[in-house]
């Protein structure tokens, strides 16, 4: 009799497990259920969507689905290299020997759910939207769910479950239900950063070269990052501090327009006018990060993604992350024959060293706000690469290498570059004492 697997989150690793699971056998039936709307019958808001990094971490992990690596080629830009522009005008080059591939979260979802509908029909997988998660029974191994659409009448479900995944988020809600657990024990922090999204119009004037990611660094902690999309418009986020910034206290477009005169000119001369107004009205994005002493409970949940370990996107690992963590849990039915409650164990096990040194990684890979400091990272990179370049049998890869282009574990990179997270993370808790 086949297993039923019911999912909570539509987000890319809860998408990305169904495409796993349904490709094992027959063995498996998936529900899956997501708060938010069906984003394939909405126009692409601007609001709801951000540009994702996909490296070789998350291509390995695409790759075992057939058909997902080439589709996501053609809805992506390639880069191949970081460019960090100065406010002297020049910049400085960080060359990629590998690809990455950018997109927009909302395009990549539509692509894995695409690909999935495509490929199975309703006897074996079934997709629920605008469904929230609300009371998960242990006992009875049962969910309840509430529509959360625009209809005066809400509607409340409950789903049985042979095996449940808590794939919804940083916010999960099947992670809530863990706190009433014995021994479970979570942690979480909000990022010293928070953001706001900018956007810029196709037809902008701009000399900023498509393929790479664009990077910008102001004062007082301010920075920007802004990457091409394949309608060769501009989308991206303005990074700063989450305490005591000036970017709260904006009234008027006005003043938006002499902020990135002042810190960002080259983006201040492709800015219009609307895109100044949209900034100014856009909510500012706090981040949160999560670290969890386990990732499952009894013999039949399982958190994964960023409901097990929400990381900060400096490093662009997020998404990397969490697709890791679907081909990690498969490899895992493969060693244990699909006893569930055994690969669900391990899974707790063997990848929490790995998520937890990801965040650790994340929060202090970057200088903060020490030009020095900063300054010292690109050499340190430079030197790194063309060493491994020249010599590669004597000097490991850079630090940017091993987390892009590779798949060697995040412990093992922390392990490698603990001096250097070491001194970063002593300068930035400095910066914001101050």
């Amino acid at each position: 009799m086949a297993r039923k697997v019911v999912i909570v989150g539509a987000g890319p690793s809860g998408v990305l497990l169904a495409h796993y699971l349904l490709q094992r056998d027959q063995g498996y039936q998936v529900e899956i259920y997501e708060r938010r709307n069906d984003p394939r019958s909405i126009p692409l808001s601007k609001s709801r969507t951000f540009p994702l990094v996909i490296n070789q971490r998350g291509i390995t992990a695409l790759s075992n689905i057939k058909g997902l690596v080439e589709i996501l080629k053609s809805v992506s830009i390639e880069s191949t290299g970081s460019l960090n522009h100065e406010k002297n005008g020049k910049t400085q080059l960080i060359p990629r020997s590998q690809p990455i591939y950018i997109l927009d979260r909302t395009q990549l979802i539509i692509m894995l759910l695409e690909t999935l509908t495509g490929k199975y029909n309703s006897d074996r997988l079934k997709i629920y939207f605008e469904n929230q998660c609300n009371v998960v029974d242990f006992e009875t191994k049962t969910v309840k769910f509430s529509s959360v659409g625009n209809t005066d009448d809400t509607t409340n479900i409950t789903v049985n479950y042979d095996l449940l995944i808590g794939a919804d988020g940083a916010r999960s809600q099947v992670r809530e239900q863990f706190l009433s657990t014995d021994e479970f024990e979570v942690e979480q922090k909000y990022v010293p950063s928070a953001y706001k999204s900018i956007f810029l119009p196709a037809n902008s004037v701009t000399s900023l070269k498509p393929g790479y990611i664009h990077t910008w660094r102001g004062s007082d902690g301010i920075a920007a990052i802004l990457v091409h999309r394949t309608d060769s418009s501009l989308s991206g986020t303005i990074n700063f501090p989450r305490e005591n910034n000036l970017i709260a206290n904006f009234s008027t477009t006005e003043e938006v327009s002499q902020f990135f005169n002042d810190q960002f000119p080259e983006i201040a001369q492709i800015l219009p006018e609307s895109e100044a107004e949209a900034f100014l009205n856009r909510p500012i994005s706090s981040i949160i990060t999560i670290r969890c002493n386990r990732y499952h409970h009894g013999d039949s949940v399982l958190l994964i993604g960023d409901a097990a370990h929400a990381t900060s996107p400096s490093l662009g690992q997020g998404c990397n992350a969490s697709f890791e963590d679907v081909a990690f849990f498969d490899k895992l039915l493969d060693e244990y024959s699909d006893d569930i409650a055994k690969a669900i164990a391990q899974f707790s096990l063997r990848r929490k060293p790995d998520a937890h040194a990801l965040v650790e990684l994340s929060d202090n890979a970057f200088p903060i706000s020490n030009k020095l400091l900063f300054l010292e990272f690109f050499i340190r990179l430079r030197s790194a690469q063309i060493m491994h370049q020249l010599f590669p049998k004597y000097f490991s890869p850079s630090f940017l290498q091993l987390l892009s282009e590779s798949t060697v574990p995040y412990s093992e990179i922390l392990n490698i570059y603990k001096n250097w997270i070491a001194k970063v993370k002593r300068a930035n808790e400095k910066f914001l004492r101050n």
